[in-house]
């Protein structure tokens, strides 16, 4: 498939019918499998320096790590999870969720947690996670650099570039499939791109 020469538009749109093409393929299961796998190798080797992990409520054929996660928070006292949760300036706040939560859906139809809960006070994670329409890499100064294509909304985005303002260790983790990488030709990042602190694919753990 020749995604040259197209629009980021056009580029999400292609890459988002292909992974609905995979989720319904036969090698699905086992890719995804692998992919979990190499996040609980994540978890093995850093996630013990780690209170609070940010996942996301999979959609549009999106990795569920909620198993996995959900395994890493029981697995010891003091840890949690949080979920996003949109505002209207764009930017994403992210607060406590526990499995049954009662959730509502956002004006994207993304199921959010409600900030006005008690319970679930915002929090400000260690690490987010944060499921790869694409995905890119480019080397700078004999490092490699990765890239997340998103859904265009520059949530996350903005959002990191003011929490590592604040807090420079978090840890930024693009969740994504081999298959989605782009190369220069299809798309490269933008000044405003923030990149990720690691990749985890099918393949591994690249930082």
């Amino acid at each position: 498939m020749d995604m040259h020469g197209n629009s980021p538009k056009s580029l999400r749109q292609d890459l988002l019918r292909r992974r609905k093409e995979f989720a319904a393929g036969g090698n699905h299961a086992h890719t995804t499998e692998n992919l979990i796998a190499k996040l609980n190798q994540f978890l093995s080797s850093t996630g013990n320096s780690l209170q609070t992990i940010a996942l996301y409520w999979p959609i549009q054929d999106e990795v569920d790590l909620r198993p996995a996660l959900l395994a890493w928070a029981n697995s010891e006292s003091g840890r949690q999870l949080t979920l996003p949760f949109a505002r209207p300036d764009k930017h994403l706040d992210f607060f406590q969720w526990e499995d049954g939560d009662l959730l509502t859906p956002s004006q994207h139809g993304i199921p959010e947690p409600n900030p006005s809960n008690p319970q679930r006070p915002a929090l400000i994670p260690d690490c987010i996670l944060i499921p790869c329409v694409g995905w890119s890499c480019s080397s700078h100064d004999s490092k490699t650099h990765y890239w997340r294509l998103g859904y265009g909304g520059g949530y996350f985005d903005r959002t990191l570039a003011q929490l590592r303002k604040n807090k420079p260790n978090l840890i930024c983790i693009g969740i994504g499939f081999d298959w989605q990488k782009l190369d220069d030709a299809q798309w490269s990042a933008q000044t405003h791109d923030e990149p990720l602190d690691v990749l985890i694919t099918e393949s591994g753990v690249f930082r």
